[in-house]
């Protein structure tokens, strides 16, 4: 456990990092499971608007550290072309 001053003001600042990073974290799966759930539906148009709102959240959790930028861009890419294949099949 910590001893000095400093180190116990460091443990309440981790603490408060990491409640805020899992609620980012959490926001960005949601945006990403509608997104999913919209594909498995195989509608394009709210699959296409649940990618428009999800990409934003995504690229801020890059920001924020919650994600890499390559895993982002990586994840919305494949998102981005899952949804353009709902088009095409329909």
């Amino acid at each position: 456990m910590a001893n000095t001053v400093s180190a116990k003001k460091m443990t309440r600042k981790i603490a408060k990092r990491t409640a805020i990073n899992r609620s980012r974290r959490s926001r960005m799966r949601t945006f990403l499971r509608k997104v999913e759930e919209a594909i498995e539906a195989g509608d394009h148009a709210v699959a296409l608007t649940a990618l428009r709102t999800a990409e934003p959240e995504i690229m801020r959790a890059s920001q924020k550290g919650i994600v890499h930028k390559n895993t982002a861009s990586r994840r919305v890419s494949r998102l981005a072309a899952r949804v353009k294949a709902l088009q095409v099949a329909a």
